[in-house]
């Protein structure tokens, strides 16, 4: 060749092979659905980017030069390819179908599913469906529990992969009644002489429970529960100061933020799966869903 080839454009082999398949450029115009200029102004800017004729212009049509003879059998493995990923990509639409299994926090349930978020998730992919396994503990993914965990706080699992969707911010709470009886908490340091709500020794490695036994040790706790939800029912009830995510704290007319968030109960909230799920058509349209959708689902978790 006269000099190194420019980068090419690949679609520009279609209009090579139609030519070569047809024999004119008006002839592979229609097969392409392409007009004659565009076929004639594609091919001389593949013999551009090549530094040599690809083909001769005869009375009975267009030939290929003996160099576009030589690069015909490459531009058609290139087409073979092309048509191989896109019965590939067919294939992969079709299997994204069946059902997502989604841990979380049944709280976080309900803030969903009043919002239009799988509404619209369904009517971009209809033959998914979208399960909960609600807990507030952590659902162990890699045993096959769940396949997407939309998780606040700490976890060790090395093992997983996700994506930052917000921030789980706490504050203290308590309810107008109970403020009337026993007065507000004005600080931290206020809540050792407060009735409290935490939860029970099945969920003694939640932060918040080390949070209560730091600032508070000696307090007895007046409540005990085993979920989010648990501590919001008992705190509106009046029996007690709780923290509570603001989420869920902030959405109760009931009950009145005495405390304002505390900066070592963040976390960060992610949605997480297993590395081999990660990949497969259903969780990756979810993932690729909860992406497009973060600034939506944001506000639903974190308040």
């Amino acid at each position: 060749m006269a000099h190194t080839p420019q980068d090419f454009d690949w679609d520009d082999l279609k209009h090579l092979l139609a030519v070569a398949q047809h024999g004119s450029t008006l002839a592979a115009g229609r097969a392409l659905g392409l007009d004659q200029s565009t076929v004639q102004r594609r091919l001389a800017e593949l013999e551009r980017r090549f530094g040599q004729a690809l083909v001769q212009r005869q009375p009975s049509g267009y030939r290929l030069t003996e160099f576009g003879q030589a690069l015909l059998p490459h531009a058609q493995r290139v087409e073979d390819a092309v048509a191989a990923l896109k019965q590939h990509l067919v294939i992969a639409a079709a299997d994204v179908a069946g059902v997502i299994r989604v841990t979380c926090p049944e709280p976080i349930v309900y803030r969903i599913t009043q919002s239009t978020l799988l509404q619209r998730f369904s009517e971009r992919h209809p033959a998914l469906q979208v399960h909960f396994v609600m807990s507030d503990k952590y659902i162990d993914l890699a045993k096959g529990e769940a396949d997407v965990a939309l998780r606040s706080g700490d976890t060790d699992d090395g093992g997983l992969v996700g994506r930052k969707i917000g921030d789980s911010v706490w504050a203290v709470y308590a309810s107008t009644s109970y403020i009337e009886r026993h007065g507000r908490p004005q600080r931290v340091e206020d809540l050792a002489q407060h009735a409290l709500v935490g939860f029970d020794d099945t969920m003694a490695k939640h932060r918040i429970a080390g949070w209560l036994r730091k600032v508070a040790p000696d307090a007895v706790l007046v409540a005990r529960n085993n979920s989010v939800l648990g501590l919001v029912y008992s705190a509106k009830a009046g029996i007690g100061v709780a923290p509570l995510p603001i989420a869920l704290g902030d959405a109760e007319p009931e009950l009145v933020r005495v405390i304002e968030p505390v900066a070592e109960l963040t976390r960060i909230w992610r949605m997480l799966t297993t590395p081999e799920l990660r990949h497969t058509p259903r969780v990756a349209a979810f993932f690729d869903f909860i992406v497009s959708e973060i600034d939506t689902l944001r506000p639903i978790i974190t308040g």
